[in-house]
Formats: structure tokens, sequence, C-alpha cells
């Protein structure tokens, strides 16, 4: 097998950065890698995702031309390899909504405010041929936290097929709309804010790849209850009035809409956070959970989620014990 490094100098060696100086960006939760180019005052961005690693780039080429044709801040391509998974993208810079906001907390409201405005103008455009994030799929998904979080703490996954046929005509009832591209991964520390452009361009886009359609509530949910930073109250109720006046959407719904896909979403979060952890050997997820935690529990006051509170409150607490006894398993199960 061709070494990773030898493929990455051949690629860079067919495009006008092939001398360029090289160094290692942060990485995420997949198995993709990230680099910055420089030359001169010039950087670039090169991502190896590589496919004997179940990585594949086309799917993020797709979509990012996708949103730069709808006048939104996604990476340019300059160039690709797609077969051997790489690829040369604009450097949209480092300024992550999250850190921005520490450094300059007055900028935090009219920043979210900007990544709304994103999604409302989106919400414009007709999506491209995806895969749904239907109410079976996301049924499905909600189940990981009893599949991975509850058996990786008590052993087994008991009440998940119960919670399951509770839950999915929820779904069907509050969040059928699969009417607009939901990127998925809609957040703080996906998100790069960019001053010098206008308007919905000011808002970088990051990890998209995996974009289905789905309900127009499911991204600002995202964007809103964020697994790793908290969103004050106050902004998240502006957000969803903003949305809500700017699309002309009957209120009562959209909130119950909000409110039930944020237990989905943080639902998956949980199994996944445990997952990463018990099978991936990624124990800091684990610390991001008490906070998803919290989500999830607020989200179920909601009148909508009335058939299943019950049982994902019988879900254990992520105390300390629990917390410890997840990263002390860190790379221990192989499958289940």
């Amino acid at each position: 097998m061709t070494d990773r490094a030898v493929l990455a100098d051949r690629f860079l060696a067919g495009t006008d950065w092939a001398g360029a100086q090289r160094g290692l960006l942060a990485g995420d939760a997949s198995n993709r890698r990230y680099e910055r180019l420089r030359m001169g005052d010039q950087t670039a961005v090169l991502m190896d995702a590589p496919p004997e690693k179940g990585e594949d780039v086309r799917p993020f080429l797709r979509i990012a031309r996708f949103l730069g044709g709808c006048g939104l801040s996604a990476p340019e391509i300059l160039a690709e390899d797609a077969e051997h998974g790489f690829l040369l993208l604009e450097d949209l810079g480092d300024d992550l909504f999250a850190r921005v906001v520490l450094r300059d907390p007055a900028l935090e409201h009219p920043m979210y405010q900007a990544a709304t405005d994103v999604l409302i103008h989106l919400h414009q455009s007709n999506p491209p041929t995806l895969e749904p994030y239907s109410p079976a799929y996301m049924t499905e998904m909600a189940g990981l936290a009893w599949e991975w979080y509850r058996r990786g703490i008590l052993g087994d996954d008991a009440g998940k097929s119960q919670f399951e046929a509770a839950f999915l005509p929820i779904l069907q009832t509050h969040a059928p709309d699969q009417s607009v591209l939901i990127q998925r991964d809609y957040h703080a520390e996906n998100l790069l804010w960019l001053p010098d452009r206008t308007g919905v361009q000011r808002v970088g886009l990051l990890d998209f790849q995996d974009a289905r359609t789905g309900h127009p509530a499911y991204d600002l949910v995202s964007l809103l209850k964020d697994a790793r930073r908290d969103v004050p109250a106050a902004i998240e109720n502006a957000m969803i009035a903003h949305y809500v006046t700017a699309t002309g959407t009957d209120a009562a719904a959209f909130t119950a809409a909000y409110q039930v896909l944020g237990v989905q979403r943080n639902l998956r979060i949980l199994g996944v956070f445990a997952r990463l952890s018990l099978h991936f050997n990624k124990p800091h997820y684990v610390d991001l959970i008490p906070r998803v935690w919290d989500h999830t529990m607020r989200g179920l006051d909601h009148p909508a989620l009335a058939p299943v509170a019950d049982m994902v409150r019988d879900l254990p607490a992520p105390t300390d014990a629990a917390l410890k006894q997840l990263k002390e398993q860190a790379g221990c199960v192989p499958t289940l």
C-alpha cells in the first residue's frame, strides 16, 4: 500500500502549491486530516481523507459546490483527487465562532444572527437529491443512546425497542418535513467568522459532507443546542423567533419540531460520544456528555415529548462515576 504522505506529495506536485510549507491543522472525529499550506502570504488547506478508512471526498465536493452556488461561503475547491482522497481547499482561516466569542463576547449575538440568516437563505433553495433524514432514520439514530451510552454504563440496552416504538410517531407528527438541505453539524466549532465579507457570506461553512434532506429546524437545533458550548437562552429564543418571523413559519408548530428534533439529536450525540470513547478510543468526548444530557432533559419538558419523557429520563444520568466508567473502557469495545 502506498504511503499517504507519498500520495499527498504526488497530488500537490500537480498543483501550484507543490513547494508550499505545510503544517498540521486540528483534525475532527473522523479519519480526515488537514494541513495548512503556505506560499508567501497565500494559504490553502489540504484535506487528506483516506478511502481505505471509509472516507469519501465526493459528498464534500458536491455539497461545497451546491452551497457555493447558493451564494454561501463554503471553501472553494482548488484541486481534487477523489480517487485517492485529497482535496486542496480555500483557506477560510481560524476564526471559529467559539474562539471569536471568547475574544469578543459582544459579537455573539450578531454572529448567531448571521448563522441563522444563512439557514433562512439556504432554505429558500431546492436541495440536491440526497438521502432523507427521515423519521425512521432519526428514530434509529436516537436509539444509539441505548446501544452505546446506556450499554456502556449499565451493560444492556433495555427499553430501546419501547422507546423507538413510541418516538417514531412523534417524529412523524411533528418533524415529517424533509424539504431542505441540512448540514447536520452546524455549530460554533464548524462555523468561521469572516467579517471582511458581507451578509450571509460572513459565515464560513465546514463539515457538511454528511448533509441530507431534512426538517428546517434541524440545523437551528445544531446551532443553538450546541454540544460544545453553552448558548445563552436569550440568544436561543431570539434566533428561533428570528427564523420564524423571516420565514413566515407557524411558531407553535416550529417550536414543537425544534424541541422534538433537539431531543432526537442529543440522544444520538449521547450514543455517538459514548461510542467515540468505547470503540474509537477517544475518551475526551465523554467530557461533553453532561451538556448533551442537559439539552435532552430540558427538551423533554415540551408536551410533544410526553409519550417518551419517562423512558428517556430512565437512561443513566452522567454522574462522575458513570463518566469515569465510559472513559475507563476507552477503546475496549470492538463492536456490539
